[in-house]
């Protein structure tokens, strides 16, 4: 038995992966112990931190499939090489500027932000993220608020498309440069809710009330969350015992047993688990 199983801190899902383990060993080896509506763009120039609110299948068949929510957004968030932005190359390529040329970049940065804006308001969010990833090319580094900003308006222009995890990886980018822009957190979090990250969108709304406790979408969603959060794990958890049951059952059937012969308790002082056996 794994040795995570004797610790007192354990989730249910963290046994149920454990004696999965266990059984896949044993299986293998014959050994073992048994939508988003994104803000609208109009205030986009306004600093970030402006903090308003508006056969027999195997194992590894059995138990590494994708999620289905993965599977759902896996063709549209594979983020293309002309959405990606390599900062190491744009700092190498800063080295040599002047002050004044890094000014005039940044003042062509913001010229594509307002194009990207303008995209935006009429629905041609391809072109959107186009402006937004030019002005993220050519913007030097040190301007962290103008990238923090374009940034997160690529993001609102992804989930037009409901590309949520490559709009989560820009709010990301985001918060990283500016850890109080409070509208990144919004558009991340309402990302994080469409790809079913319960988890992560409770946590970054709770952020959201840090920022400003008036917010009245991060307060409904501290309500809404946490049972959808709980309910989302028990389902978790039954579907998952009823998996490791059929496994469990396809390994001993040879043996003349089933799963009925054994039964996991937990240890009320040690609140590890064990597993008995019985006839």
């Amino acid at each position: 038995m794994s040795e995570r199983l004797k610790t007192n801190n354990i989730s249910n899902e963290e046994v149920i992966e454990d004696l999965t383990k266990d059984l896949e060993m044993s299986l293998q080896t014959g050994e073992g112990d048994f939508v988003v509506n994104p803000e609208s763009t109009t205030d986009e120039n306004k600093s970030p931190k402006d903090k308003t609110s508006k056969d027999i299948p195997t194992a590894s068949n059995t138990f590494n499939d994708e999620t289905e929510i993965d599977s759902k957004y896996e063709d549209s968030d594979k983020e293309s090489d002309s959405d990606s932005i390599d900062e190491t190359s744009l700092k190498d390529a800063e080295m040599d500027l002047t002050e004044d040329e890094k000014a005039e970049r940044q003042v062509i940065a913001e010229e594509l932000k307002r194009a990207g804006n303008e995209s935006f308001k009429i629905g041609d969010f391809d072109r959107s993220i186009e402006k937004y990833t030019e002005a993220l090319r050519i913007c030097p580094l040190q301007y962290t608020t103008q990238r923090a900003i374009l940034y997160c308006n690529r993001s609102a222009s992804k989930m037009k498309l409901e590309k949520y995890k490559q709009a989560i990886k820009d709010c990301t980018k985001a918060v990283e440069l500016d850890d109080t822009y409070l509208k990144a957190y919004y558009r991340r979090a309402q990302s994080y809710e469409a790809t079913d990250k319960l988890d992560e969108c409770l946590a970054d709304y709770k952020k959201i009330l840090e920022l400003d406790p008036s917010h009245k979408e991060a307060h409904a969603a501290i309500i809404r969350l946490p049972p959808l959060i709980e309910e989302r794990n028990e389902k978790l958890k039954t579907e998952m015992l009823g998996k490791l049951k059929d496994l469990g059952n396809m390994i001993l059937k040879p043996f003349g047993l089933s799963t009925e012969n054994f039964k996991l308790e937990q240890d009320p002082e040690s609140k590890g688990y064990k597993i008995n056996f019985k006839q």
